[in-house]
């Protein structure tokens, strides 16, 4: 397949030549690889998307000249002769639970461990730290949600978007994703909300407050 010529992109600017899927994309220079995938005619997956309010999780294999990277289409700027690889959906993982059955805080980290036996076995190899899009310091995490600082973790685990590059990266299939998931539900289950949203209703309610003392609120 031929790539689109510079002029058919819109752009006064040379088109950004690359490959997404085997398929040849000239791209505007400001587009992501997202929208280099739709403007090149990528087959989509229809349902899962970002404009259809679920994240896709678009997990992408990089390749610049001998460098391997892994990183989110919808954050990376397309860049000449890049090679991009969307990824395919993790497998679903074995870690199963209900959340509703845990009663007892005083049990959370026995039964963590029950569910993520493999939590305690990280090598600190790094790699899920190398391999998360966000920045997580994922193996951190790992090891406090191991040592019962379910709050702690779960914080760190706020800006993971699930696309579960960390568990293709764990060679002990810890599925660091799912334990981040674990931790925020856990936390909010008894209660141990994260403390940005605390701030923020203690805020709304001192507003609350003042609206209600203020003079002009009786007239």
């Amino acid at each position: 397949m031929t790539s689109t010529p510079a002029a058919a992109t819109g752009d006064s600017q040379p088109a950004v030549n690359l490959t997404i899927n085997g398929i040849a994309v000239a791209a505007r220079p400001a587009m992501t690889l997202v929208e280099a995938a739709w403007h090149g005619g990528v087959p989509r997956v229809t349902g899962v998307s970002c404009l259809e309010s679920v994240c896709g999780s678009c997990r992408v294999l990089l390749r610049r000249g001998k460098e391997v990277t892994v990183d989110l289409a919808c954050q990376t700027f397309v860049e000449e002769g890049i090679e991009a690889v969307f990824l395919p959906p993790q497998a679903t993982p074995k870690h199963h639970y209900e959340i509703s059955e845990f009663t007892d805080s005083w049990n959370n980290l026995a039964r963590f461990h029950e569910i993520f036996p493999e939590a305690s076995h990280c090598r600190h190899c790094h790699g899920c730290v190398r391999s998360c899009p966000k920045g997580i310091d994922v193996e951190s995490a790992i090891n406090l949600a191991a040592a019962g600082h379910f709050r702690d973790a779960g914080e760190m685990f706020l800006e993971c978007v699930m696309c579960d590059l960390c568990d293709s990266a764990c060679p002990e299939q810890i599925a660091p994703a799912h334990v981040g998931l674990f931790c925020r539900r856990v936390s909010a289950h008894f209660r141990l909300r994260p403390p940005n949203l605390i701030q923020r209703l203690e805020e709304q309610r001192k507003e609350r407050l003042l609206g209600q003392a203020s003079p002009d609120s009786h007239e």
